[in-house]
């Protein structure tokens, strides 16, 4: 699922200068960092954290059940934005 940063956003900017995406950027109207769903792919196939989280000094950074994706479908957007990216490959599945 995508993030939303929350109205608790102090507009520090660490949360964009982090983001692998370019999804994260200033509104000014609202004097706070927003992100764009389209762009956001919590990190998946970048870090194992998401970094806008990670980074926020005030934990503003929030899921937002009104964008849920699954991890396969955060990385294939992540694919989509970067096809020349060289995205990691997934540990194998073990059978037992």
């Amino acid at each position: 699922m995508s993030l939303k940063i929350t109205k608790d956003c102090i507009n520090c900017g660490a949360c964009e200068e982090c983001c692998p995406t370019g999804a994260i950027c200033e509104d000014p109207e609202l004097n706070a960092r927003v992100i764009d769903p389209k762009r956001c792919t919590e990190c998946v196939g970048f870090y194992e954290r998401t970094m806008c989280q990670v980074e926020c000094p005030v934990e503003c950074c929030l899921p937002d059940p009104e964008q849920r994706e699954s991890q396969a479908e955060l990385l294939a957007k992540a694919k989509e934005l970067y096809p020349d990216y060289e995205f990691p490959s997934p540990p194998p599945s073990h059978i037992n």
